[in-house]
């Protein structure tokens, strides 16, 4: 099987590295950090010009029709700039709402009228709304006018400025749900100081909160996947990012009369940053064809991607700022702004370790069905 990039998803990646490079640029960056973290709305609305909140959403929607390898190729970008933008929770709410072909959404997301979905997937692909993504598990509990949700959420991405928030919950039979919260100015939450001041953060403290269902265990699993192949690409591109900095670095910086990357145990930490980084970009192309053609191996290869992505980003950073020196701990190092931003990255939506237990689970289900793991 050929996990190669297309010419045409070639193109695509060139066209989005152009665009944040001339717009996301290490400066604009540090401006949106200097002022107390958040968002970059100019480069929101440039970004909403490309298309790229429906790069995934089928063109009957409104969307561009691609599929999730290119959505894959703009969220690795992403994380090459560490764009702050809510591309990544606006993709995974799509999602959501335009699961199913065009005819079945309605029979999928049946909690929400046909109506107020056209107006949200409207919304969101043209970038007018807000969506973001949550993962930790709330509680459920249905009464005679619909479902109301209790429990703290993780600190989730740009839920401060959403206006439309999808959540787990478990109900009281125990079974997870998906459901989506919709926000106005006065029940947001407020944003919360962070390390990663490339984002807004907030949690969802919830007591009572009406919600709409929007499916079952079947899309909960969908929901998962796709957020773990997220977060996967965007760690392959800032990890990507940080071995290109260290090799700059390693040829620049002279020690002993020589560039330190003449030393072989640089090359040695490098050679193993290409390594771990390479791991990263199979496993994260592997699990979004996976997502594109609908395999039946999606679930197994998110979980396999993000507990690669999660663990090899963490040893690339480490590598980076030991080539690095005193410097990569400096404010005036862009490495730092990489550090702080896989470190939310590689627990949201699962760590290494929930997706190796997820891993376990699915090959252990296999195995009792009769079934091999391979």
């Amino acid at each position: 099987m050929d996990f190669e990039l297309s010419d045409d998803q070639i193109v695509l990646r060139e066209a989005a590295n152009q665009i944040l490079g001339e717009q996301s640029s290490a400066a604009r960056v540090r401006a949106v950090v200097d002022n107390g973290g958040g968002w970059d709305r100019e480069l929101w609305a440039s970004l909403m010009e490309q298309g790229w909140s429906g790069i995934a959403t089928s063109e009957l929607l409104g969307g561009v029709g691609l599929g999730w390898v290119e959505a894959a190729v703009l969220l690795e970008a992403l994380g090459v700039y560490l764009a702050p933008v809510p591309l990544l929770g606006q993709l995974l709410v799509l999602d959501v709402l335009s699961y199913g072909s065009p005819t079945e959404i309605s029979l999928v997301v049946g909690g929400i009228s046909e109506t107020r979905r056209s107006d949200l997937i409207g919304g969101l692909v043209s970038g007018d709304m807000i969506a973001a993504a949550g993962f930790g598990c709330l509680a459920a509990k249905q009464d005679s006018s619909g479902w109301i949700l209790s429990g703290q959420t993780e600190p989730i991405p740009f839920a401060s400025s959403a206006d439309v928030v999808v959540v787990r919950a478990v109900d009281g039979d125990g079974q997870e749900r998906l459901f989506l919260i919709e926000q106005d100015a006065q029940s947001r939450p407020a944003a919360e100081s962070a390390m990663d001041q490339t984002r807004e953060l907030a949690r969802l403290s919830l007591d009572g909160t009406r919600a709409t269902e929007l499916g079952g265990p079947e899309l909960v699993n969908r929901y998962i996947a796709r957020g773990a192949i997220a977060y996967s690409a965007e760690l392959l591109g800032a990890a990507s990012r940080c071995l290109d900095l260290t090799v700059e670095h390693a040829k620049e910086r002279v020690q002993f009369g020589r560039p330190i990357g003449s030393f072989q145990a640089v090359k040695h930490r490098c050679a193993d940053m290409l390594v771990d980084l390479e791991g990263m970009r199979s496993s994260t192309w592997w699990a979004a064809w996976c997502a594109e053609v609908a395999d039946p191996e999606t679930a197994l290869a998110a979980s396999v991607a993000k507990s690669w992505c999660s663990d090899a980003a963490d040893r690339v950073l480490k590598s980076a700022l030991q080539v690095h020196g005193g410097m990569g701990f400096t404010w005036e190092c862009d490495l730092h702004l990489y550090l702080k931003r896989v470190q939310l990255d590689r627990v949201s939506f699962g760590s290494a370790a929930w997706h190796r237990d997820r891993v376990a689970e699915i090959l252990r289900a296999r195995v009792q069905s009769g079934a091999g793991v391979l």
